[in-house]
């Protein structure tokens, strides 16, 4: 879904200023039920999701399993105010949360590597490196990480990291085509899917090429609390679901089909299914170059973690920035992988 991809960004700014929901009738006495939360409508990042829940084997591990639809609420405030035991959530989201005092630990990695990418139009050719982005128009989706990520992007290159930013959420990528701005962001395995389906030409920089540290873009997060009192059946969850994502990888085609038949109505395009997951796999996405599936890497989690503090995105519980760096192994754990 980086440094921010668009879920990421239009998920920071509503998860601010949600009023707490309870479940107050929730009991964390075990039990066999497990509620998950989507951080977006229906995507090929879901993939295992819905694989392990349909190829039976969430049933195998003794897990019923219920897939949340999105909504306006982001899936870690869900998490975190407990009205979902997991959901699927950004790095940077889980990470600005944390800090702020939500109760999120990271427990798996569906992404293994940063999806994100800047883009422009091919034919701009006075484009040639990240510095040349200066003075230039950026049609964003209004967060405080988009600005630090790009301005690293450009600095790195030498460049002095300014530029214009219009505000436009996912309109940004017609307004890309049309030359009314001159980049953005996108998620490379769906927007840059969707783009190269049709014909759409572009360039791209990619963030790891130029100061920003790698991430795992995508993860699955729970809470202290529900982890504290449910540890095996956190574990059974999350063994199930990766199985489900392994499935994903090794037989594409009956996953995408399976994906497609759960949600009809939302996944009308099952070309682009295809070549997302395509996208996803080829690029060592959802199975890492070293075979890593839903593993957490503690460097890269200590990366990202420690460039969003020396940027001032991150923020204590009064809406600070924060001036203590937070020890970040406590943002997540692999603890529940057998």
């Amino acid at each position: 879904m980086t440094d921010l991809t668009r879920r990421q960004a239009l998920l920071l700014t509503v998860a601010v200023g949600v009023p707490l929901i309870t479940r107050s009738s929730r009991s964390f006495a075990a039990t066999q039920n497990v509620t998950v939360a989507l951080d977006w409508t229906v995507n090929t990042n879901h993939i295992g999701l819905f694989v392990a829940r349909d190829k039976g084997f969430y049933r195998e591990a003794g897990v019923e399993v219920e897939i949340l639809p999105y909504t306006d609420t982001g899936a870690g405030t869900l998490v975190a105010v407990r009205v979902a035991d997991f959901g699927i959530n950004g790095t940077i989201s889980l990470f600005t949360q944390k800090a702020a005092g939500a109760d999120l630990k990271g427990v798996y990695a569906v992404v293994q590597s940063e999806t994100g990418r800047l883009v422009f139009n091919a034919a701009r050719s006075e484009i040639k490196s990240p510095k040349d982005l200066d003075g230039l128009t950026y049609g964003g989706f209004g967060s405080a990480w988009e600005n630090a990520l790009i301005s690293t992007i450009i600095r790195h290159d030498g460049g002095k990291g300014d530029f214009e930013t219009v505000t436009l959420g996912t309109s940004a990528y017609e307004a890309l085509a049309s030359g009314a701005i001159d980049f953005t962001l996108e998620v490379s395995t769906w927007e840059g899917v969707e783009a190269e389906l049709k014909g759409v030409k572009q360039r791209s920089f990619v963030y790891a090429d130029h100061g920003v540290p790698d991430e795992h873009t995508t993860l699955i997060s729970s809470s202290e609390a529900y982890l504290q009192a449910n540890p095996e059946l956190a574990s059974s969850f999350i063994q199930a679901t990766r199985r489900g994502y392994q499935f994903a990888v090794d037989h594409p085609e009956e996953a995408a089909t399976l994906l497609i038949a759960a949600n009809k109505d939302a996944l009308t395009n099952p070309t682009v299914i295809q070549a997302s997951l395509k996208a996803l796999i080829e690029g060592h996405y959802l199975r890492g170059q070293d075979g890593a599936i839903g593993i957490m890497d503690p460097a890269k989690m200590e990366a990202i973690g420690s460039y969003l503090f020396a940027a001032g995105i991150l923020h204590d519980v009064d809406g600070k920035s924060a001036v203590q760096r937070p020890d970040f192994a406590g943002y997540f754990s692999n603890r529940y992988f057998r």
